[in-house]
């Protein structure tokens, strides 16, 4: 489990085919790594499989090369990273899973004062899962929902910290994003789902 903190942005400096699949050298200034622990890279959980003095090595398999940007990686990349939460650390973002649900694509940037704003389209299947003020997880950040300016729009607006300390500021129109929508909203759609199909998806 992750809290969607970005602890360190690290870069890809190697990508070769194994048979554990996709294998991507990362380097870092992480120390105390194991192999086998688990790594958000921009929110995607993978395992490390070697590591040493300044770097690690994850493996993606083709299922996630599938569901996430993971598969358009290449050396020089920049990937935001965290560490899984340990017992006792505070839980300053939100639960975050390190499952990848949708990819979003930027559709606009716009600075207003001291903020970032930005417009990502989103999947309908995602639109019921999102709330103004809630949380969502864009490649591995945990964000406030700004607003849902329109259908399918999801506008986040970021402080100066966040664009400084991950890759986000980089984001340009275009740029295809990792989504991961709150495991509390999931599970409270699964729960209702029998209910709103049985009533039309009205109250009464």
């Amino acid at each position: 489990m992750f809290t969607g903190l970005v602890t360190a942005i690290g870069t890809i400096d190697r990508v070769r085919d194994t048979d554990a699949g996709r294998e991507f050298r990362v380097q870092c200034d992480y120390t105390g790594l194991s192999d086998g622990e688990s790594i958000a890279l921009n929110g995607a959980c993978l395992t490390v499989r070697e590591h040493g003095d300044g770097w690690f090595t994850v493996a993606a398999i083709v299922t996630t090369l599938d569901r996430t940007t993971i598969a358009d990686w290449h050396e020089g990349r920049r990937v935001n990273l965290e560490r899984a939460l340990a017992l006792g650390d505070r839980l300053g973002g939100h639960i975050v899973q390190g499952h990848v649900d949708h990819l979003g694509t930027v559709r606009a940037i716009d600075r207003r004062a001291d903020a970032l704003i930005v417009d990502v389209d989103i999947p309908a299947s995602l639109e019921p899962l999102l709330v103004p003020q809630g949380s969502i997880t864009v490649d591995g950040v945990s964000l406030t929902v700004n607003a849902l300016p329109a259908p399918r729009v999801l506008q986040l607006s970021l402080i100066e910290f966040t664009w400084r300390h991950t890759t986000l500021g980089a984001l340009t129109v275009g740029d295809r994003v990792h989504l991961e929508a709150d495991v509390i909203a999931k599970h409270v759609q699964r729960l209702v789902a029998p209910y709103a199909a049985t009533t039309g998806g009205t109250s009464t």
